[in-house]
C-alpha cells in the first residue's frame, strides 16, 4: 500500500503541526505548518481525478483522488478535494483533517495563521502519497498499526467549522467564509457509501479540528451504516472552551444540523444546552455500540493556544481538561481517554505513536484494544507530576529525536508553577 508522507501530514492533518524544531509558540507552529504545504493549493488548473472506477472499491494501494465539485467548497471559494487509498474492503478508516477555526471576523481574516482555508492539491496529494513514507497512525503497512492493511479514507479540512458547518457569512465587504464542512463530509460519505455499502468494522478519527470532526460525525456515520462495528477516537480535540463558544461559532457556522438532536439526552434541548460533555455524554449513552475514547496531553500546546484566542486563561486549561474528562465519564462511564504528559499536540500523524506509553500502557496496544478487543480498555492517565515528565519530549530537547512533532516541544519547561496544577483523574 502507498503511504502518506510526513510533508503530508505537515499539510493535513493538524493546523500548526510543530514541523519545524524552532517553533517557540503554537501560533508560530501554526504559520510554519501552513506555509510549507501553501505551493498549489487551491490551484485553478487542477481538474477532478478519480482513481476508481464509479461504484468499485479501491484495489490495495490504489490512490483515488476525487473532487466532487457541486456544493463542496472551500473557505474562500476554492475547490474541495479528498483522497481514499485502498486496503481491505470490509475495513475502513475515515480520517478527518485538522486546521485551526475560525468563528468571528476577526479570527476569520488570519487565513492560514489560525485556520486552513484550501485544500490540498491533486499534484501536492500525489506527490506525498507516493513518497514511499508514512508516519505513525498512517502507516497502515506496519505490523505493529492497529489497523493494518486498512481502506483510508480522509477528509480534508479547509472550511474553519470543524467540519460542522453549512453557511457562508459575510464577516466583512473583503472576508467572505464558506462555512460548508458539513456539505463536504456528506458528499464524502456518498462516495465511501456506494462504494463500501456494508463494511464489518469503520473506524472515525481525526486530530486537532478533525477530532471535532470525528466526534460530530460519528451519530451520522452509525447512521448511514446501522449493522457496522463503530470506533471512534478523537486526537487532541477535547472541546476546553470558553462558556459561550458554541453560542458565538455555531450560528455562524449554522451547525446546529450536525448535532445529533435525535439521541435521547438531547431531544428538547437546544445550542444554549449543549457543551462537550452533553455533546459526548448523549453520544455514548445513546449508541452504546459505539466505542468512543479520547487522546490527550496535559498540556497540549495548540488546544491551550486556541483556549487563549477564544479569550480562556491559559492557565485555566489544565484544570478544565481533567474536570471535563472526569465529567464525561461520570456521566457516561464506557467513554475513554488516555491522557499523556506534555505539550505535544495530535499523536497520530507522527512516528511516537508507537512510542507513547502512560503507566505502562502503549497507547498503539491500548488503541488496537480499543477497536478490536471483546471489552473496551480501561482508561490510561497520567496523573501528578508525572503530567510534567515527558520521554517524548526529553528525547526531542536532548536531540535522541527528530520526528517533525518536535516542533511542540520547544520552549517546554516541566516545572510546574503549583502541585494542584498537575492533578489529574
Amino acid at each position: 500500500m502507498r503511504r502518506v508522507s510526513t510533508l503530508l501530514f505537515c499539510i493535513l492533518f493538524a493546523l500548526g503541526a510543530g514541523c519545524s524544531d524552532d517553533s517557540s509558540t503554537s501560533s508560530e507552529a501554526d504559520a510554519g505548518a501552513a506555509d510549507a504545504g501553501a505551493a498549489d493549493v487551491g490551484a485553478a488548473d487542477v481538474g477532478a481525478v478519480d482513481a476508481a472506477t464509479v461504484g468499485a472499491p479501491l484495489a490495495e494501494g490504489e490512490l483515488a483522488i476525487v473532487e466532487p465539485g457541486g456544493e463542496t467548497i472551500c473557505s474562500r471559494g476554492t475547490d474541495f478535494r479528498f483522497f481514499a487509498v485502498g486496503g481491505k474492503t470490509d475495513k475502513i478508516i475515515l480520517d478527518f483533517a485538522g486546521g485551526g477555526a475560525c468563528w468571528n471576523e476577526i479570527t476569520c481574516s488570519v487565513a492560514d495563521a489560525i485556520f486552513r482555508p484550501d485544500a490540498p492539491s491533486k499534484e501536492d496529494i500525489e506527490a506525498m502519497v507516493g513518497s514511499g513514507y508514512s508516519p505513525g497512525f498512517y502507516d497502515l503497512d506496519n505490523p505493529d498499526n492497529p489497523f493494518l492493511g486498512w481502506t483510508l479514507v480522509h477528509i480534508p479540512y479547509c472550511t474553519g467549522d470543524i467540519h460542522w458547518g453549512n453557511n457562508v457569512v459575510e464577516y466583512n465587504d473583503d472576508v467572505t467564509i464558506h462555512h460548508k464542512g458539513q456539505v463536504n463530509f456528506e458528499v464524502v460519505m456518498d462516495w465511501v457509501k456506494e462504494r463500501y455499502p456494508d463494511p464489518s468494522h469503520i473506524m472515525v478519527t481525526g486530530c486537532s479540528a478533525g477530532a471535532y470532526g470525528a466526534i460530530g460525525a460519528s451519530p451520522h456515520v452509525q447512521q448511514l451504516w446501522p449493522e457496522t462495528k463503530l470506533t471512534v477516537l478523537a486526537d487532541s480535540g477535547a472541546g476546553i472552551i470558553t462558556d459561550n463558544f458554541f453560542q458565538d461559532s455555531f450560528p455562524n457556522w449554522n451547525a446546529a444540523a450536525m448535532v445529533p438532536w435525535w439521541l435521547p439526552e438531547l431531544e428538547g434541548k437546544d445550542i444554549e444546552d449543549l457543551d462537550i460533555v452533553a455533546l459526548y455524554s448523549a453520544i455514548v449513552n445513546g449508541i452504546p455500540e459505539m466505542r468512543v475514547a479520547q487522546h490527550n496531553t496535559a498540556f497540549d500546546k495548540d488546544q491551550i493556544f486556541y483556549f487563549d484566542v477564544m479569550g480562556g486563561e491559559k492557565e485555566d486549561w489544565h484544570p478544565k481538561l481533567v474536570e471535563t474528562l472526569a465529567e464525561i465519564t461520570e456521566r457516561a462511564p464506557a467513554f475513554r481517554h488516555y491522557l499523556a504528559p506534555g505539550p505535544v499536540h495530535c499523536l497520530h500523524p507522527y512516528d511516537f505513536f508507537f512510542d507513547r506509553e502512560v503507566n505502562g500502557v502503549a497507547y498503539s496496544a491500548w488503541l488496537y484494544d480499543l477497536a478490536h478487543g471483546e471489552e473496551a480498555p480501561d482508561t490510561v492517565a497520567c496523573e501528578g507530576a508525572s503530567c510534567l515528565d515527558d520521554p517524548i519530549c526529553a528525547a526531542c530537547l536532548d536531540g535522541t529525536s527528530a520526528d517533525p512533532g518536535c516542533g511542540w516541544c520547544s520552549g517546554w519547561d516541566p516545572a510546574p508553577e503549583s502541585p494542584e496544577e498537575t492533578d489529574s483523574p
